[in-house]
């Protein structure tokens, strides 16, 4: 697809920094060049040179580097200028190309979406790009890494195919029925095909779970009673003051978070207020959050003050372990037998044992990262949309194979739209935001 606008931005860091890059894409890049550089360079050769604004007034001498299309990442003609990393520089240099018709700065994430446009990587290679960009764990950039190669494309490519074929064969039922070369009944192999493949569709699309925990992080609720030392321990785990702490009662009432990285996985703990009857008015609200937010948690630490335990009623249904604190302060160390862990958070002892517990706990949900699974909770929707589509159409032996044959084809646009080979047009600015400018 050819763009008539060219467009330019700071790819690299903040400044300022000891290189700066400042990327362009579009048709007049070569133009630009010529201007600014006196010559196109070598493609893909970095050269030295002075770089100079329309006046010939010098801006700065950097390392150049062109890209001419298609090969390159946009698929259109494409630059790089190295230049020294100071605010003044770049900004001179960024003012020199906005001087220059029919060039304007990127939008969010337009790099990356004139190479959609031109077919050099699919949705799904965009979106595992953007996660690649914002990892910030082992886990989380080994499952970019993962979702980003060609499996997602393949896969979601040969589920289509199959649909289509399997359509294909019900149309020539339907249509050439009479005919030597059309075997009959052909309908039934075709209708395995399909049941099978929605097994593994649903199968797939299950993975999520797993691929949420990787991406959004593993969710961990300290649960407690008031003056159990939650905010302490929370503390205690991130290594800084997140939370106060105080001697009195119902000091926290709002959720506290901290994302932590625990054995190469995003781990998010949250501090709550106390769980006790009779509480306040603004400390009962505090109480309300802190269950919700332990019943949407993937594991609770139900802390228990070692030499005054209270017990707390956890939310039905919800994994927990149990620890115990302050235990620089108990008198009977034989009741620390009951707990699945001991640490005094003031003190730090038992804290290395919790968190490799913890890692442990965790790595039995991040252990998937490197496999295949549904990253986006539209390829999910997506997913299931087409499952459900050929569900219906294997259902509906009473009705005549055209409704059927219709029914296959909606499932194979549900899965099209996933690596966005038909109908996104609605989905690409909101994809594409979540780039930042210069990618």
């Amino acid at each position: 697809m050819q763009m008539r606008e060219t467009i330019f931005a700071l790819s690299s860091g903040g400044l300022p920094a000891g290189v700066a890059i400042v990327r362009l894409s579009g048709p007049r890049v070569a133009e630009a060049l010529e201007a600014l550089t006196g010559a196109v360079p070598q493609a893909r050769m970095a050269r030295l040179t002075a770089i100079r604004d329309q006046q010939g007034t010098l801006l700065d001498r950097g390392l150049v580097l062109f890209f001419p299309a298609p090969h390159s990442f946009t698929g259109e003609d494409c630059a790089e200028l190295h230049l020294h990393g100071g605010r003044a520089v770049v900004r001179a240099v960024l003012n020199a190309l906005g001087r220059r018709p029919t060039f304007r700065p990127a939008e969010a994430g337009e790099f990356t979406k004139r190479a959609f446009l031109n077919g050099k990587i699919d949705l799904t290679g965009a979106e595992a790009l953007a996660d690649l960009i914002a990892a910030e764990t082992e886990a989380q950039r080994r499952f970019a890494l993962a979702s980003g190669d060609a499996r997602h494309q393949k896969l979601y490519a040969d589920w289509r195919q199959t649909l289509l074929r399997a359509r294909a064969m019900i149309e020539a039922e339907l249509d050439f029925a009479d005919e030597e070369d059309v075997p009959g009944s052909i309908a039934a192999t075709v209708w395995r095909e399909v049941e099978a493949l929605c097994a593994l569709m649903d199968h797939h699309a299950d993975g999520y779970r797993d691929a949420e925990i990787i991406r959004d992080g593993f969710r961990v609720v300290i649960l407690g009673a008031p003056n159990a030392g939650k905010s302490s321990l929370l503390n205690a785990m991130a290594r800084r003051d997140i939370a106060i702490v105080t001697e009195e009662p119902g000091t926290t009432r709002d959720v506290l978070e901290a994302a932590l990285d625990i054995g190469g996985a995003k781990v998010i703990v949250t501090d709550t207020a106390g769980i006790r009857a009779d509480p306040g008015r603004i400390e009962a609200l505090g109480m309300d959050r802190a269950m919700d937010r332990a019943r949407e948690a993937d594991l609770i630490i139900l802390l228990e003050d070692a030499d005054n335990p209270q017990s707390v009623a956890l939310p039905e249904g919800t994994a927990h372990i149990r620890v115990a604190n302050k235990i620089d302060l108990a008198h009977d160390a034989r009741l620390l037998a009951a707990y699945d862990c001991a640490v005094s958070a003031k003190t730090g002892v038992g804290l290395e044992e919790l968190l490799t517990r913890l890692g442990g706990i965790c790595a039995d949900s991040t252990r998937r990262a490197a496999e295949l699974l549904p990253f986006r909770e539209r390829h999910v929707h997506l997913i299931r949309l087409a499952a459900r589509h050929a569900r219906q159409a294997v259902a509906m032996d009473h009705l005549g194979l055209e409704l059927r044959a219709e029914e296959l084809r909606l499932a194979a646009d549900a899965l099209g739209r996933i690596a966005g080979a038909i109908d996104v047009e609605d989905l690409l600015d909101t994809i594409f935001s979540q780039f930042c400018i210069g990618k």
